[in-house]
């Protein structure tokens, strides 16, 4: 089963069949919000709305340990998460659709390991690669078959948020070589490798970081919200592709 994490758009696209919902419950608490069952291109898949139903949850309170272990439990084998971010490369313009390959964590202060003592045996991961590589080549593969033009690697800066970065700030994660900044991308990824949840980002650059662009001043979250009206059937639609060619192989090896 194929898991989504990101906004209420793409539950309410054309490519997600919503059959049922479900309220999760955690030993980690309970999920942002309920687990939405249904299908993409034929496929068996469950959604999950990052900040819960109304966007509740500010990025630093997210329950991300209930949230990945609620799709974990309920049989998802693999999961793609959908974030808007701010461009920081010169090609990360607004509406740009980019699959990172890495991810410097600037978070503080968030729940973000299963092994924290108690009686689970520490597990340090390997973290090397952060995203699951055929998991990212699948969705660039998707893309290319929609002459989907997206940007095939970079390195997603995830800062603690809720507010939004200041144009120093922006500088510093260029020089420390970031292309993109957001604010779910971790402990999200780490996670998802605790739990041996293949991971990938599909990240929509929602406008320009701060000092960058046309947020030279300020950044318009006006603009921000028309951009990602704009861009989620765009993302959907790679998800789906992908969930269909998944569908012929899974068929193919049975």
């Amino acid at each position: 089963m194929l898991a989504v994490i990101g906004g209420s758009g793409v539950v309410g696209s054309a490519v997600f069949e919503m059959k049922r919902r479900v309220v999760a419950r955690t030993p980690y608490g309970e999920a942002s919000g309920p687990l939405n069952f249904g299908e993409i291109s034929g496929r068996t898949a469950v959604f999950l709305a990052r900040h819960g139903p109304g966007h509740i949850h500010p990025p630093h309170q997210v329950n991300y340990r209930a949230n990945l272990w609620a799709l974990k439990e309920a049989g998802a084998r693999e999961v793609v998460s959908i974030a808007a971010v701010g461009g920081i490369d010169d090609d990360c313009a607004p509406g740009v659709i980019a699959i990172p390959d890495q991810i410097i964590d600037y978070t503080s202060g968030r729940e973000h390991t299963y092994f924290d003592g108690g009686d689970r045996q520490v597990r340090h991961i390997d973290f090397t690669l952060p995203y699951h590589t055929a998991l990212r080549d699948a969705l660039i593969a998707a893309a290319r078959r929609l002459d989907e033009p997206v940007i095939e690697r970079g390195c997603y800066a995830a800062t603690q948020g809720p507010r939004l970065e200041t144009t120093a700030e922006i500088a510093r994660l260029a020089r420390d070589g970031a292309s993109l900044v957001g604010m779910t991308g971790m402990p999200e990824a780490a996670l998802a490798r605790e739990l041996e949840l293949p991971y990938a980002h599909l990240c929509v650059v929602a406008n320009w970081a701060a000092g960058r662009g046309d947020s030279t001043i300020a950044i318009s979250h006006d603009a921000i919200e028309q951009t990602m009206r704009e861009s989620v059937t765009r993302v959907a639609r790679i998800i789906a592709n992908y969930a269909a060619s998944r569908g012929e192989s899974l068929r193919e090896t049975h």
